[in-house]
């Protein structure tokens, strides 16, 4: 399973924003690993610099002094549709008859044959293979009297999950799915006497360049951001919400704020619930480092069983979860993990790791830490069986890859070598994902079709209705 993707935009009139987006994306890196990228605008010209590799590897310091603007938006890829390849990489930019834009998407479209046909019908000429660059020509395509209808009218014709940052020469843009199947928030900026407004994935990268969150951007709601203040274009209500329910099991990260609280208590009470599901006796609670530590420390927490750390990570290794190649995966554990033998000899240990996928990985983890004289190895986990594929811009396994698609979990525990095999429950999983809420209540926010296999229904056309609301003006 791979992450998708990350966005970031700023607007702020009286600074030069290329190194807000750089440290932005450094805190937004682990949503995508392939290649990253920045699009900035002065206010009549948009600069472009992306390519391959990690952040820390595509830019440096002479590069970033080229970018210069007030307006910019940056772009962590891994590839869900389209290769991985520069060509690919974002931000876009396309001519328009309002100007270049720039243009990076976080999601995956479900209707991207359709709009590939109607765009190549009409004698439009596609470079890439990516749904991103979709995004754009329908957006470019589409005319209107003003900015708003040409969004509302882009936001008719797209289906799937997408959360996007546009940046035109003057103006900043951030839409999300009518679903929000993705995550995408806004932020305000205040720097050296200058203020401004940022649009991010996830609100850790708001807190390192020192800007605060707001809130999150609604579902089916679109913002544009210039020098007039902030208009909302607001999608007609949703029955149903369909948020990633593995946005809060595993990609964001843990200091995100997702529904008014942080990613972290969110796993906290995974781990709690998973407790009170599967206790087993055992000399201590250790997590599969970084993204099990919140759901660890609650289940060690609710069993009253000491917690404690087996593994140490390589934070130098990309990680293994989201590498493209499958050789990669089979020899990342032992690259990544270094096993803390004197924590592990002799002792019965529960080991809480977020998902199991195909399974190479865990098992590899399961054969370390009995190598390394774990006694037992109790294996808890903070999703249900993933048995279905994602897609709606989580690149996951095949169904014929899916472990829990072909066996069962004594088989799978078997398989792995453990000595016991817990998932949480759709139950547990739905009651911990929300603060106080009823599972009856979260069922309905959440998409979770890679473990139920109940696709959330996405209309042909999303109605929108233009309700402007400026907010605060500069």
């Amino acid at each position: 399973m791979k992450d998708k993707c990350a966005v970031f935009g700023v607007y702020a009139p009286g600074l030069r924003v290329a190194n807000l987006i750089y440290f932005s994306l450094f805190a937004l890196q682990h949503r995508g690993q392939e290649s990253s990228g920045i699009a900035v605008s002065d206010g009549e010209r948009l600069f472009v610099h992306k390519d391959m590799g990690l952040v820390s590897q595509v830019f440096e310091e002479k590069i970033l002094e080229k970018l210069d603007g007030f307006i910019g938006i940056g772009h962590n890829r891994y590839s869900t549709t389209g290769r991985s390849s520069l060509q690919n990489a974002q931000p876009f930019l396309l001519e328009s008859d309002i100007g270049p834009i720039a243009l990076a998407h976080n999601g995956n479209l479900t209707n991207y044959q359709d709009l590939q046909k109607k765009l190549i019908e009409q004698g439009d000429t596609l470079q890439t293979t990516s749904d991103s660059e979709i995004i754009g020509k329908i957006f470019v395509s589409l005319k209107g009297k003003n900015l708003q209808e040409r969004l509302v009218r882009t936001l008719s014709e797209l289906s799937g999950a997408f959360s996007v940052v546009i940046s035109t020469k003057d103006s900043l843009i951030g839409f999300r799915d009518a679903l929000g199947i993705r995550p995408l928030c806004l932020g305000t900026l205040s720097k050296n006497g200058s203020s401004g407004w940022v649009i991010s994935s996830e609100s850790c990268a708001l807190q390192t360049i020192g800007a605060d969150f707001v809130r999150e951007v609604e579902p089916g709601e679109a913002v544009i951001i210039s020098k007039n203040g902030v208009v909302s274009l607001t999608a007609a209500a949703q029955k149903k919400r369909a948020f990633c329910i593995f946005e809060k099991i595993y990609f964001m990260r843990p200091d995100s704020i997702s529904e008014n609280e942080l990613i972290y208590e969110t796993r906290f009470r995974m781990g709690q619930e998973l407790a009170r599901e599967s206790f087993v006796r055992a000399d201590g609670v250790m997590p599969i480092p970084d993204s099990s530590v919140p759901a660890a420390i609650g289940f060690a927490y609710e069993s009253k069983l000491p917690f404690f750390e087996g593994l140490i990570k390589n934070r130098y290794i990309a990680r293994t979860f989201i590498q493209p190649e499958e050789s990669l995966r089979k020899i990342g554990v032992r690259l990544k993990f270094n096993p803390l033998k004197e924590q592990l000899y002799g002792k019965k240990v529960i080991v809480v790791d977020d998902s199991i996928v195909r399974g190479h990985t865990t098992k590899a983890i399961v054969t370390l830490l009995k190598e390394s004289g774990a006694e037992e190895v109790h294996l808890r986990i903070t999703s249900p069986p993933i048995r279905h594929p994602c897609n709606l811009g989580i690149d996951m396994a095949t169904h014929e890859e899916l472990i829990a698609n072909k066996k069962t979990v004594n088989e799978i525990c078997s398989y792995l070598g453990a000595d016991s095999l817990h998932y949480l429950s759709l139950d547990g999983l739905y009651k911990s994902s929300l603060k106080n809420a009823d599972i009856h209540s979260a069922r309905k926010k959440f998409c979770a079709a890679c473990l139920t296999g109940e696709y959330p229904s996405i209309p042909d056309s999303q109605p929108h209705s233009l309700l402007q609301e400026p907010a605060l003006n500069f």
